[in-house]
């Protein structure tokens, strides 16, 4: 991971996104522009969707810039 990733928190989960890190395939504005929107502030909106939909985008991130957050 990068050296700043930033926390997008919802109300029932969190996802990180490290820019260092990114190489910007579009996969998770393409697959769910709900949640990840680039003309919105902020631009990961996780309650946009079910956490299921969320945890399943992230999942498919090629580059592993975005991350699922465990609040335990």
């Amino acid at each position: 991971m990068g050296r700043n990733p930033r926390v997008y928190r919802g109300d029932s989960v969190a996802v990180s996104f490290d820019s260092d890190v990114c190489v910007h395939a579009g996969n998770c504005v393409r697959q769910l522009p709900a949640v990840f929107a680039l003309g919105a502030r902020p631009w990961v909106q996780p309650d946009n969707a079910s956490a299921d939909e969320v945890r399943a985008q992230v999942g498919r991130c090629p580059s592993g810039a975005l991350q699922m957050v465990d609040d335990t």
